[in-house]
């Protein structure tokens, strides 16, 4: 039987969710509060994989990089650059997310972002992609957005960690039913009761 490329991208995105929640239950650096870890461990809740949440763009990069001071949940700031946007449609709208590189001299980019499952399904601050260089960039110089490796920041699971929010610019009005849920806080918050 011959292995399709789209077979192929979802075998991987389900590998890394499988390991991913290895280290979450097993290791002693997990975000994961040390009496959730363990035969305690709620899991991590995803929604299904859907190729149509997978994009392969070129990022219109902007002609000045401007820096961005991003507030934290612990009233903190973090300091990105706004170096370009992906723009896609999903469902017929056209949408755009900003894309940013930390200021330590990475080229890697952070796409966060909020969407209307904030809150509700999802982690309520929002989720983040992480796009690296080799295997996020085709040859060409387009870049592979799958919202599908959406995650929740390490404060979804413990609120001792300080996260970035999520630029305003960034705040979709669809529906991303892609990545990952929310954590089950009330599963910590009523073993704590």
């Amino acid at each position: 039987m011959t292995s399709h490329p789209d077979d192929e991208w979802r075998t991987e995105l389900l590998r890394n969710r499988e390991r991913k929640e290895r280290y979450f239950r097993e290791n002693q650096r997990s975000p994961i509060p040390p009496e959730l870890r363990g035969d305690d461990f709620p899991g991590l809740d995803y929604y299904e994989p859907d190729p149509d949440y997978r994009f392969e763009l070129g990022l219109r990069r902007y002609d000045e990089p401007e820096p961005v001071t991003v507030e934290t949940t612990a009233d903190g700031e973090q300091t990105y650059r706004r170096v370009g946007r992906f723009e896609f449609e999903i469902d017929g709208t056209e949408m755009s997310l900003d894309a940013f590189e930390p200021t330590d001299g990475s080229d890697r980019l952070w796409v966060p972002f909020r969407d209307v499952t904030s809150g509700e399904e999802t982690y309520g601050a929002g989720r983040y992609v992480d796009l690296e260089p080799g295997p996020d960039r085709r040859d060409d110089g387009t870049w592979v957005l799958d919202l599908n490796r959406a995650y929740s920041p390490t404060c979804a699971y413990n609120p001792a960690y300080e996260c970035p929010l999520v630029p305003p610019s960034n705040w979709l009005d669809v529906r991303i039913e892609a990545g990952e849920r929310d954590f089950p806080a009330d599963v910590y918050e009523h073993e704590h009761a």
